[in-house]
């Protein structure tokens, strides 16, 4: 494999993907699939449904050592069975790299893997997590490594992971070896996964879905795109068909293409199928891929590294010296340089000479002197050997704002509480924010979190466990969203004491309101988002770099209204219709209908301003659902059956009468190219009707009678207080027991009936009505730790050309650093130009008029203002009437 040396989960194109499909889903859990689906349903996503269902065999894991960082057991704990294995005891130097390791279990001298084990256990309480202790060296006979499926190392001498991937790799089937090392600020990952390892998914994408135009006649025939839409398939690859009408021969099968253009390709021989009719999808399908490792030894004179950072081709190859040369060192001294001294730092660059010739491919070494600072025997020793003492003093002082306490905000303040930034000792402050309660399906990826917590707040729950981290944070947590109606607690005055703001947020909007706050008080932002295997980062520093909203990324597309109401094609189609329908019956109808109530003390004094108004409007609607409102379960049958009748036959006549399924659009393509044939197979009962106190006129012609039913009802004694309130219900994805995503599948899969579309599983339903983002731990991990680096960046005010941007996709896997985009400067003249980080102040007084204001302008900074905007208000164009009037005015 080209990158066999690389990140973790980055061994193979799509390894991880491989990876989450070992993983146990089934076993994790003693109930049905779906007894745990709500608090795995973002990482189910990932996987997708079908790979779920292989998720059925047991998957066993063992971690030799633990400071590596506890990462890696947030991350694995979504297995069978894990198993921890550490000979060492809890350091001091522990509490700035091991965020399960607590002051108390320094001060007890607790052997780590004793520490961290009922903290790891509780991230995941299907998952069976175990401890071994046993001294691991050259002795040790490894035939107990047999029943793992996975074996991955850490802080173990080179020549001991070398025998146990020979051994791991000589296994059949064999047994996955990662091995990860962290050495200050360089770090490795080795992957060995045998020399026959076949990845499903090479890519991690959702295979692509697209409609058909036109499909010839010929050899080759060839297939056109609907809409010009860009099929974005490669030669070679295959794709499958359905619903198409006419050539349906092709239905289910699997056809490879050769791509003539950006919107059609050629399948291979048609002449012997029908015509080609209308309709019709066709979807990429994924073919499995075989790739071979090989084993450390054979790698390591000639490894094949992942190169993220093209300007500096030549690092992973240095780094990848480096520490081999750190290795040899251990093995002949039996510890590791000391911090600072330059004996060791001579006899390293020696071993790294050695080591560079022995290598197919050479490099240079160089040694450079670094302040390191004095070791205090502290929590933060170990980030003070990386980044010296005047800069850790810095972080400690920070003043930060995060916004957002989800996966990311998690991980952000887990790293900002290890770095030690914003020390109450210091003055330093880290204030984060979040109004979002924390869901079940959280607790698989924002790990400050546990099941005790739910239905908690974020903000202040991720306080407290940053706190059992390291207690010296200063932390104040606020339940508000950042927006222009907070603009009064969150002012410039707020903006004027950070150093730093931190977005953790999960949508665009919100991302932009954040960055406008912070250029237009010129403070540095660090932004980060995740989506399944991907991940990127952007750095905004002022006046080095642009800003997020420089840049626009184009709208999502949104479904027409008449494609939802009518014309669905794809399940995404039908499932928001359900969705909407859902909030209608259940949210906003039972809203209005509170809301009316609320400001009429009674129906009486209803009856009576109707009577004497004669007319219904603005109470028509509460008073139809105050008459149709069920007393019984028989009436809620009754209702939903008149439900079932009114959406899945009558509307499909009424349609089917407006647009017989022959209407054809001015292109001559057909308007309806889904039948809608359900009446066809639906036969109902006509002579059901509503209850009694269900009988209400829903035709606004029929107002004056909706008078009498309402006087009738107070008449009966059928209106009281309680029926004069209902209960709304909010969307839930992550309750199974509350029936919303039963009534969306249902609705949906109706719908998709009526229409010949292929009807959606429970999972992928839930993922579509509940707009799922693809996330896993791993890429917020990853986004993170990249993030806090950057921030040590900012806390330094290092140059433009030592901030990087990042973009990884861990599926495939690639992982590319850039340079931030520089900031643009607008030339005004030739001695004055101006960037969005730019402030022109002028001060004014109580009587300062618009004149005054635009000659303070000229007199200041010599330029004569044309006109005066703010916003999109326009104070001054000398064009418009009346507006030389306004100089004048104050």
């Amino acid at each position: 494999h080209p990158e066999q040396w690389a990140a973790i989960y980055a061994a193979a194109p799509g390894e991880q993907c491989t990876h989450l499909q070992s993983l146990p889903v089934r076993d994790l859990n003693p109930q049905p699939l779906g007894y745990k689906s709500d608090s795995l349903s973002q990482w189910m996503s990932v996987t997708q449904s079908t790979e779920t269902q292989r998720l059925n065999s047991p998957f066993n894991l063992i971690i030799h050592n633990l400071i590596i960082n506890p990462f890696i057991h947030e991350n694995y704990c979504i297995m069978t069975a894990v198993t921890l294995h550490d000979c060492k005891r809890c350091e001091v130097w522990d509490l700035g790299t091991n965020f399960f390791i607590r002051e108390e279990d320094v001060h007890s001298q607790k052997k780590r893997v004793e520490a961290v084990h009922s903290r790891v256990a509780e991230l995941n309480p299907y998952v069976q997590v175990s401890v071994a202790s046993d001294v691991l060296d050259e002795n040790t006979d490894l035939s107990f490594l047999k029943r793992y499926q996975c074996v991955v190392l850490t802080e173990t001498k080179l020549s001991l992971q070398k025998r146990i991937d020979y051994f791991c790799h000589s296994q059949q089937p064999p047994i996955k070896f990662i091995g990860c090392d962290v050495f200050g600020i360089c770090s490795r990952v080795f992957c060995d996964f045998g020399e026959v390892f076949e990845v499903s998914d090479p890519t991690g994408e959702e295979p692509k879905e697209l409609f058909i135009q036109n499909i010839s006649q010929g050899n080759p025939g060839v297939v056109t795109c609907m809409d010009s839409r860009t099929h974005g398939l490669q030669t070679g690859q295959s794709v499958c068909f359905k619903e198409i009408n006419g050539m349906s021969e092709l239905n289910g099968t699997t056809h490879q293409v050769t791509v003539l253009s950006p919107y059609s390709f050629a399948i291979g021989d048609t002449l012997s199928f029908q015509p080609y009719a209308h309709a019709g999808i066709f979807r990429l399908v994924k073919m499995p891929k075989i790739f071979s490792f090989e084993t450390m030894e054979q790698q390591l004179s000639d490894p094949r590294l992942l190169t993220p950072d093209f300007s500096k081709p030549e690092a992973p190859l240095q780094l990848h010296t480096i520490m081999l040369a750190l290795d040899a060192f251990l093995e002949q001294h039996a510890r590791l340089p000391n911090i600072g001294c330059l004996q060791d730092a001579e006899l390293l660059l020696k071993f790294t000479e050695e080591i560079s010739r022995t290598l197919k491919n050479k490099v240079e070494a160089h040694c450079f002197n670094v302040d390191f600072g004095v070791c205090r025997g502290d929590r933060y020793d170990a980030l003070r050997a990386c980044i010296g003492e005047s800069l850790c003093l810095k972080l400690h002082k920070f003043q930060v704002f995060m916004v957002g306490c989800g996966a990311i905000g998690c991980e952000m303040l887990k790293n900002m509480a290890l770095m030690g930034v914003g020390l109450s000792r210091c003055s330093g402050e880290i204030c984060i924010t979040d109004p979002d309660l924390i869901e079940k399906s959280n607790l698989n990826r924002q790990f400050l979190f546990r099941p005790q917590h739910i239905r908690k707040p974020k903000s202040t729950t991720a306080a407290a466990a940053s706190l059992e981290i390291n207690p010296e944070l200063q932390i104040d947590a606020h339940l508000n969203k950042v927006c222009p109606a907070t603009e009064d607690m969150y002012s410039d005055a707020f903006f004027s004491r950070l150093n730093l703001v931190v977005t953790a947020l999960d949508n665009v909007e919100a991302r932009r309101y954040v960055d406008s706050r912070s250029v237009s008080n010129q403070k540095a932002l660090l932004d980060s988002g995740t989506m399944g295997t991907k991940g990127h980062t952007e750095i905004t520093v002022p006046y080095l770099t642009e800003s997020y909203n420089s840049h626009r990324d184009p709208p999502e597309e949104e479904i027409p209204f008449c494609t939802l109401k009518s014309f669905p094609a794809v399940i995404e189609h039908t499932i928001q219709w359900a969705r909407d329908k859902f909030e209608s019956a259940f949210s906003h109808k039972p809203s209005i209908y509170n809301m009316f109530w609320q400001s009429h003390s009674s129906a009486q004094e209803v009856l009576q301003v109707r009577i004497i108004l004669h007319t219904m409007e603005g109470s028509f609607q509460v008073i139809k659902l105050l008459s149709q409102r069920p007393t019984q379960w028989n009436h809620c049958l009754a209702l939903a059956r008149l439900k079932f009748d009114k959406y899945f036959k009558k509307k499909a006549l009424q349609l089917l009468h407006s647009f017989p399924l022959d209407t054809r659009l001015k292109d001559g393509s057909l308007k309806i190219t889904k039948c809608v044939y359900f009446y066809q197979h639906i036969e109902t009962d006509e002579t059901v009707k509503k209850p009694d106190q269900l009988k209400m006129t829903v035709s606004s012609e029929e107002e004056r009678q909706a008078i009498s039913q309402l006087q009738e009802a107070i008449n009966s004694s059928f209106v009281t207080p309680e029926r004069l309130r209902m209960t709304s219900l909010f969307f839930e994805k992550d309750d199974d027991s509350n029936g919303h995503i039963d009534f969306i599948a249902s609705a949906s899969a109706l719908r998709a009936h009526m229409y010949a579309i292929e009807a959606a599983d429970r999972l992928q339903t839930k993922r579509i009505a509940g707009k799922i983002i693809p996330a896993i731990a791993t890429s917020t991990a990853a986004v993170a730790g990249l993030v806090s680096l950057e921030l040590i960046k900012v806390a330094g005010s290092y140059g433009f050309e030592l901030f990087k941007n990042c973009f990884f996709n861990l599926a495939i896997p690639v992982m590319v650093l850039t340079e931030t985009a520089p900031v643009k400067r607008t030339q005004i003249r030739d001695d004055i130009s101006f960037s969005i980080w730019d402030r022109w102040t002028i001060f004014g007084h109580e009587d300062f008029t618009l004149s005054d204001f635009m000659n303070a302008v000229k007199e200041e900074y010599g330029i004569e203002p044309t006109m005066v905007v703010h916003g999109v208000k326009m104070l001054y164009v000398p064009v418009m009437p009346g507006h030389n009037k306004r100089l004048k005015l104050t």
